[in-house]
């Protein structure tokens, strides 16, 4: 990395700290309805808590280890980490700023009330106590702490009281500290009745009724201050897959210590003392770089909740009914609609009910004879998961390709291999060192004494919920080079032997890399023989240094490029003499932008290829990904006109990056207001 230019690169935790800050845009945005503004809040707090386990903990390890090691931008780990500490303080204050200030006050005036105890009636303190006795006494361990009683071990953001105490015990103990941890069994914002709360929906926050009712824990001592506290931990998982004869026993181990990894954050509430503060951050061996002194809850996710517990519509997004294409509306017959001509589902604009359907069918086709498919991640009750499991019952060769260290879905996938194994099921990990992202299904029939292969291909996961929230596309197909190369693929992960060339689709670690690279470079010697030359690209990250450095180069030969990365990208748009020829722009909405898709005019012959990948290190040399083409015509014209064109003209919910790293809403006076993701509800779905 030495070697790059550095002041040609961004750093990628500023960037991702970027993003987060037009999430929470999101909750700032008067038009956006009150529940969905809560949820956004609750998405930022998520996304941080995140950025802590993965990123923040990461520096740490860097800077420990290797304090002089820089990224492409020439920043060390510690310097990112003092960048970005100011950065998150600042994010951190204006999200819990916006939620007090703003949305909760708001949603009181609705009929959505937080009841604070400092403001309970009689009657809700009544029935605080009530429920304090019923529900929370019974499963609270509080713990005083003395010589015989060490501080507890903390899970990972679970939640935790930290109590002041004084006076003496029944044993004559005076310790005067206790910890009371919060059972992750109970919910952490409780409904109150309608008639007791006052209003129609009244909520009472856990800390609050055992703020009002610690004094319990501790009879005949007197509590001086009670204060939640919370810690994040490093979540990344070490399994040396080279020592190990099995991974799923060794990741099952691995699994039970994650909460209990390194500290990297400690928050606070406010009100919290200095000498516990002090105490807290000994105990944790965090310094005060890594406290975070919050106005409200220490774990605002938890307040995803109520959206789902308000009946209010008008305080929501509109609902609407995924779309299906009219070829599917018309026949139960998923392989006769395929053999017509391929089929692509534009998620969640149009239904991922067709996905289902197409293994469910295979599952009980008597003519189906084998199923492959890949899982990175597809929940806890996946329709799919059955189906396949349905299959292997009934004697079809079922191989199913199981990423285990799929991020904080590691423990849904060991118990969903564990399942398909017991159907019968082949279950495979992949391949030693590299992550199977690749979203691949492959179905083998036996039609008129002749074999035929069918395909699914993705730009997102297997997972049903995700499918109603993120925007991806999805191929169906049964063109036999596109088929013969997704069982090749299928063949590599489950055997042995040399990769091969592969005829349609892109690979990584093999060719998707070098492809970019040479279909980048076409595009600049079609520019520099003075044809109209042209790339869009659209994926979560841009953070690859030599794709970045060839667009910098296709830009100066005269390539006019559009990029749409939703998150982190370390490319600089604009900057004078390297990259006028580069826009970069990001949308964020009411669906995660999630497809992947690569365009590249080639002289008019319009290559498009869509994709699991980012334009990361790690998608091209450490994962297991597949770019595929689209090749009819007709559906050429529809991801240009749903996953390009609303893109590019987007001017409600799009974001302009300035070559600093800087984004700016765009926003036109002149122009009729046009959003992507509405246009695309409009439509597709229903």
């Amino acid at each position: 990395m030495s070697a790059l230019p550095t002041d040609h690169f961004l750093n990628r935790e500023l960037s991702l700290l970027a993003f987060n800050e037009r999430v929470l845009a999101q909750a700032q945005d008067s038009a956006m309805p009150l529940l969905e503004r809560l949820k956004f809040i609750c998405i930022v707090s998520s996304n941080m808590d995140e950025f802590f386990e993965v990123r923040m903990a990461g520096l740490k390890e860097r800077a420990a280890i290797d304090p002089h090691q820089t990224s492409p931008d020439g920043m060390t780990a510690k310097q990112t980490i003092q960048s970005a500490e100011p950065r998150i303080r600042a994010l951190v204050d204006r999200q819990y700023e916006v939620l007090n200030s703003d949305i909760l006050p708001q949603l009181a005036e609705q009929g959505v009330r937080f009841l604070r105890r400092n403001h309970w009636n009689e009657a809700q303190a009544d029935w605080v106590r009530e429920f304090f006795f019923r529900e929370l006494m019974p499963v609270l361990t509080p713990i005083g702490l003395d010589p015989s009683h060490p501080f507890p071990r903390v899970l990972n953001k679970s939640l935790n009281f930290a109590v002041e105490l004084s006076g003496r015990d029944a044993f004559g103990r005076s310790s005067g500290a206790a910890v009371v941890q919060a059972p992750r069994s109970l919910p952490r914002v409780i409904r109150m009745p309608e008639a007791i709360a006052g209003c129609e929906y009244g909520f009472v926050f856990l800390s609050s009724i055992l703020h009002a009712h610690v004094n319990e824990l501790f009879v005949g001592m007197c509590v001086e201050g009670c204060y939640q506290f919370r810690v994040t931990r490093n979540s990344e998982l070490f399994v040396d897959e080279e020592e190990i004869k099995n991974l799923r026993d060794a990741l099952k181990g691995e699994l039970s210590q994650r909460n209990f990894g390194d500290a990297v954050r400690l928050e606070v509430a406010d009100s919290c003392s200095a000498e516990m503060i002090n105490f807290l951050l000994q105990q944790f061996n965090l310094k005060h770089e890594d406290l975070y002194q919050v106005n409200g809850l220490v774990n605002l996710v938890r307040l995803m909740q109520i959206p789902d517990q308000v009946d209010r519509p008008e305080l929501k997004f509109q609902p609407y009914t995924p779309g299906t294409p009219a070829a599917l509306a018309k026949t139960e017959d998923m392989f006769a609609v395929i053999r017509k001509g391929d089929v692509l589902l534009h998620h969640p604009f149009q239904s991922f009910q067709p996905v289902i359907d197409f293994i469910t069918q295979a599952a009980t086709d008597p003519s189906v004879l084998a199923i492959r498919q890949t899982v990175y991640r597809t929940g806890t009750d996946s329709k799919l998961m059955e189906a396949l499991m349905r299959a292997a019952q009934s004697g079809k060769e079922v191989t199913v390709v199981v990423e285990l260290m799929a991020r904080f879905d590691e423990e849904a996938n060991i118990d969903w291999a564990g399942k398909l194994e017991q159907a019968g099921a082949h279950v495979v990990y992949g391949v030693v060192g590299y992550k199977t992202h690749a979203k691949m299904a492959l179905v083998v029939r036996r039609e008129q004494g002749v074999l035929r292969r069918y395909v699914h291909l993705g730009t997102g996961n297997y997972h049903v919920r995700t499918a109603r929230l993120y925007t991806d596309f999805g191929l169906f197909t049964c063109h036999e080079g596109i088929c013969n190369d997704v069982n090749e693929v299928f063949t590599q992960l489950t055997g042995l032997g040399s990769a091969t060339h592969l005829q349609h689709l892109l690979q990584s670690p093999f060719s998707l890399h070098s492809t970019m690279l040479t279909l980048i470079q076409r595009e600049i010697e079609h520019a520099r023989a003075g044809k109209p030359a042209r790339i869009f690209a659209k994926m979560n990250a841009l953070l690859e240094p030599k794709v970045i450095l060839a667009l910098y180069e296709a830009s100066q030969a005269g390539v006019e490029i559009d990029l749409v990365v939703r998150g982190a990208c370390a490319l600089k748009p604009g900057h004078v003499g390297l990259s006028e020829n580069i826009r970069v722009r990001s949308v964020i909405g009411r669906f995660l932008e999630h497809t992947r898709i690569t365009y590249f005019f080639n002289d008019g012959a319009e290559d498009i290829y869509l994709s699991s990948a980012d334009w990361m290190d790690r998608n091209f040399f450490r994962r297991i990904e597949v770019a595929f083409p689209i090749l009819d015509a007709r559906l050429k014209k529809r991801v240009l006109q749903e996953g390009v064109k609303p893109y590019l003209k987007d001017n409600m919910q799009a974001w302009e990056m300035d070559e600093m790293g800087n984004y700016t809403l765009r926003r036109s006076r002149r122009a009729q207001p046009s959003s992507a993701q509405l246009m695309l509800l409009g439509s597709l779905a229903k």
